[in-house]
């Protein structure tokens, strides 16, 4: 009888988790809402140099190829649609906006960018000569982005033949997008070397959701994370590595939240906070990138969430 409650249990589990793919998926019928279109880290899956079981996954046939950590923002009412993130794959994240969301004239209304490094600004080339040609992509940037790009190549060639014109964001100010959406940038401590980093806070008429997928440890940063996705609807947070010691490298030169530390901190909360969190620009060692990880069950059964491409929300 004990074997049978858990069986039914582990189904239970299946079906409601199933529900809620289906129903992300649907969310996004009318009105405004954010679609997820990556989830990895800047290198993206599978990894370069990388012959893991992880990897070998997708060579064998087994997992596809999951595209660099990367958010649409749609408004079907006033038909527009923005992009968070410039990446390596911003073509087909480009035509999965226009094909399976919004097609418009205009292929995108502007692109905000949270910071410089590879997988979250690169995608910038594709609007060069080489590739689109085309003027006038607005490009949301903070002061010390706009001015790396300004004053370093390639970047500078779509300044000077205007393939990209500047959108001017400055910390904590709200940019009014429409009478339905604004965006609000904040600063995060992450490895500036080129830029600042910034998180956005993403408001619609009805839910409001956060996006920071690069930060160092929840510790450096002057907020307090618990306390900020309390005051939101949906939180996107970094999830890059799962726990100490997946990688060979020192992991201190690389200090992202590992999942294990968020979920510690949100132990003692509601479902209804856990629930907010979605784990969002993992590293090809995270567990959390494959389909059956006993890992990533493990924390669902908790309330957190996992990105995947396709996933709605509306706002």
């Amino acid at each position: 009888m004990k074997y049978f409650a858990i069986t039914i249990c582990l189904f239970l589990f299946s079906c409601q988790n199933s529900n809620v793919k289906k129903q992300s998926e649907n969310q996004h019928k009318s009105g405004q809402y954010i679609t997820v279109l990556g989830i990895a880290q800047d290198a993206g899956y599978p990894h370069i140099g990388c012959q893991k079981q992880c990897c070998a996954n997708f060579y064998n046939g087994n997992f596809k190829k999951q595209k660099v950590v990367s958010l649409g923002l749609v408004d079907k009412e006033n038909s527009q649609k923005w992009l968070f993130e410039a990446t390596p794959d911003i073509s087909t994240q480009l035509a999965d906006l226009e094909q399976n969301h919004l097609k418009t004239t205009n292929l995108i209304d502007g692109i905000f960018l949270t910071h410089a490094h590879i997988g979250h600004y690169a995608g910038l080339m594709y609007f060069g000569r080489e590739a689109l040609g085309k003027q006038g992509t607005r490009v949301y940037t903070m002061p010390k982005m706009k001015e790396f790009l300004s004053k370093n190549g390639p970047w500078n060639q779509l300044v000077e033949l205007k393939n990209i014109v500047f959108e001017n964001l400055q910390k904590d100010t709200s940019v009014v997008l429409n009478d339905k959406l604004k965006v609000t940038p904040f600063l995060v401590p992450h490895r500036d070397e080129f830029s600042e980093t910034v998180g956005y806070k993403i408001e619609g008429e009805n839910k409001t959701a956060l996006f920071i997928p690069d930060i160092n440890k929840w510790s450096k940063w002057q907020k307090n994370i618990v306390e900020e996705v309390k005051k939101v609807d949906i939180a996107f947070l970094d999830a890059t590595f799962f726990k100490d010691g997946e990688i060979n490298r020192p992991m201190s030169e690389i200090p992202h939240p590992f999942i294990e530390e968020t979920v510690s901190l949100f132990k003692n909360e509601t479902l209804k906070t856990k629930n907010k969190v979605v784990f969002i620009h993992f590293n090809h060692t995270n567990p959390a990138l494959q389909k059956t990880a006993a890992e990533k069950t493990k924390i669902e059964k908790l309330g957190f969430k996992f990105a995947f491409e396709g996933m709605n929300f509306g706002l």
